[in-house]
């Protein structure tokens, strides 16, 4: 009589053939999860200066204290520490700034130091011309990073 199945070690080997298979996949997804948080934060970033940008070309004072009348709009101030960044208002006569929004990093990841001015309706940024502002965003633990670049024009890329 000829009996079906498997034997122990042909068990063994396949159990050893799907870890060591899912091990590797596993790394894989880990680096790419990682990989997207650094990108997914440039993504908000970008879209930030984009606001910081559409609010000072339609001269856009924000409500409230701070830039009431017969105070005028000056800019729009994007600035970044190493785990933060912000959008201001700046008015003038007396000069006030008022918050529009300040974003907090993961943690572990880090964007570069840097400021960059909108001028108000289509005057393009404080850059001097042929030159541009960049923010690196990095992940500590990988050293993964991606650049957002903002041209004297005040082109986002």
């Amino acid at each position: 009589m000829i009996k079906k199945g498997f034997t122990l070690i042909e068990l063994l080997i396949g159990i050893a053939i799907m870890a060591t298979a899912f091990s590797m996949v596993s790394a894989q997804f880990r680096d790419f999860s990682r990989n997207q948080a650094v990108v997914s934060v440039a993504r908000e970033l970008k879209s930030d200066l984009r606001l910081a940008q559409e609010q000072s070309l339609a001269g856009k004072k924000p409500s409230g204290i701070g830039c009431d009348s017969p105070k005028v709009l000056d800019h729009y101030l994007f600035s970044t520490n190493s785990t933060t960044y912000r959008i201001d208002a700046v008015c003038s006569s007396p000069v006030t700034m008022v918050r529009i929004k300040e974003v907090t990093l993961p943690d572990g990841i880090l964007i570069s130091a840097g400021a960059v001015s909108f001028k108000v309706l289509g005057q393009g940024t404080d850059l001097e011309a042929g030159t541009e502002s960049v923010f690196t965003v990095t992940q500590e633990a990988t050293g993964n990073s991606t650049t957002v670049s903002i041209s004297a024009a005040g082109e986002i890329y």
